[in-house]
């Protein structure tokens, strides 16, 4: 052996250690890295949009019972009624709109279509009779009610809200398979006039608040559809100028702009709810003055329990309490904007989106009234003010959402993973991710 073999067959230098090792198993390092890793993969799974609709919907429902039941009481008594009259009633419908979530939520997209144009004759057959003298209710001035006797009334126009989104979203969807929708007279036509006619017979109530929240779900299926932008610019500003109008011929609605960001009634206490409504927001703190606590509700702010609970709400849970509701109707609209982004149905996409477009335009425009930001619009809070007409084709909605978000392929796989083979889950599958299951390997296998 000469030297420079023995040299080459001798013992080789140790390496150093790296300092930096990779995780073994596919594991995620520790740290904020790694958390942030591990809630990023959280996010992705296919089930996210589905557990935050549910959830945030119910937890909203559930917040919305108890602040209606601790702002009504001193309205209830006012009235001389029992101090529960008011809870008792949205319970009542919270319960049956609970019903109607469960079967949007279960019902197949194709009955979801069915649906379509039965709700909206339905819908306008009732707008119709609303306005026929002796039949119509007229509340706080807006003639949009229709007695059911007893202590039950119905607001038909807020079932025109979930007519338009269906019907739209079936009609925009059979013009898209149909290659339709590159012509302007094919997207314009029939779902502007039928938008009008509904707008049309809700002004005829004089309820702008609702007309607004239409004409936010009909831009919101324009948008969807893919509009021109010459197309959405000249619509919204045929809207705006109409909007303009209408506000300029009413004194009423005249008012209501002007309390914008006010902080003193004014002459002859016309922004008195706007300004008591900043009260309550000021006076919450950063968590409140307690539950039941309100000073606000004992007759200084006018609907305490309808469209100003989340002034309420401020003043007994303070900012914690509003910042709550506030995320929870953010992921409610991130869960919505997801399914009708992830979706390859036209209809799903189109159904989805205006949905998330009617409950989020709608809690912008409550929040945004009670903050002072926005004119005194008259619409409710989603599934958290007091009353039933709007609570019960809201709860429905989000059983849209619910069926569409489980209807995803890769949800539908989730879903199917986790149901049990009679009465407990498959021998020798370890469930890693909601997306593949692994085999376990025997004992000893490498």
């Amino acid at each position: 052996m000469t030297a420079r073999s023995a040299k080459a067959a001798g013992p080789r230098p140790a390496r150093r250690p790296s300092t930096v090792r990779k995780p073994r198993g596919g594991r995620t390092p520790g740290g904020p890295r790694g958390l942030h890793t591990r809630l990023r993969r959280a996010w992705d799974r296919p089930l996210t949009a589905y557990y935050l609709i549910l959830g945030g919907s119910l937890l909203i429902t559930v917040l919305g019972l108890v602040m209606v039941y601790s702002a009504s009481q001193i309205k209830a008594l006012q009235s001389g009624l029992a101090p529960t009259y008011f809870f008792r009633k949205q319970l009542l419908a919270a319960v049956l709109g609970g019903g109607l979530l469960l079967a949007a939520s279960r019902m197949p997209v194709r009955l979801h279509r069915g649906l379509a144009y039965p709700l909206l004759a339905v819908s306008v057959f009732l707008m119709c009779l609303v306005q026929i003298p002796g039949i119509g209710v007229a509340v706080n001035g807006n003639q949009n009610w229709i007695s059911l006797g007893g202590p039950f009334q119905m607001q038909p126009s807020e079932f025109a809200k979930l007519a338009l989104v269906l019907w739209g979203a079936d009609l925009l969807a059979r013009k898209q398979d149909k290659r339709l929708l590159v012509q302007w007279k094919h997207l314009l036509v029939p779902l502007i006039p039928v938008a009008f006619l509904l707008l049309g017979l809700i002004m005829l109530g004089g309820d702008m608040g609702t007309a607004i929240i239409l004409t936010a779900i009909l831009f919101g299926l324009l948008w969807l559809a893919g509009a021109p932008t010459r197309l959405f610019v000249g619509v919204l500003g045929a809207a705006t100028l109409i909007g303009a109008l209408l506000i300029k011929t009413s004194a009423n609605r005249m008012s209501r702009l002007a309390c914008i960001g006010a902080t003193d009634p004014g002459p002859g206490d016309q922004c008195w709810q706007a300004v008591h409504g900043i009260y309550a927001l000021a006076s919450g703190g950063f968590f409140g003055s307690g539950l039941g606590a309100s000073m606000e509700k004992w007759g200084e702010l006018p609907e305490p329990h309808t469209d100003f609970i989340f002034a309420i709400t401020g003043e007994e849970l303070g900012l914690a309490g509003t910042l709550s509701v506030l995320a929870l109707f953010a992921a409610l609209g991130y869960a919505g904007i997801r399914v009708a982004g992830r979706t390859e149905d036209p209809f799903v996409r189109y159904a989805a989106g205006g949905v998330t477009t009617w409950i989020t335009a709608q809690a912008v425009i409550n929040i945004g009234a009670v903050l002072g930001l926005l004119p005194i619009a008259g619409v409710p809070l989603p599934l958290f003010s007091y009353g039933g007409s709007a609570l019960l084709p809201t709860m429905f909605a989000i059983g849209l959402l619910i069926a569409f978000a489980r209807d995803e392929p890769a949800a539908r796989a989730a879903l199917a993973m986790r149901q049990p083979v009679f009465g407990r889950r498959q021998a020798g599958v370890r469930w890693k991710t909601m997306r593949r299951r692994v085999k376990k390997r025997p004992s000893g296998e490498r």
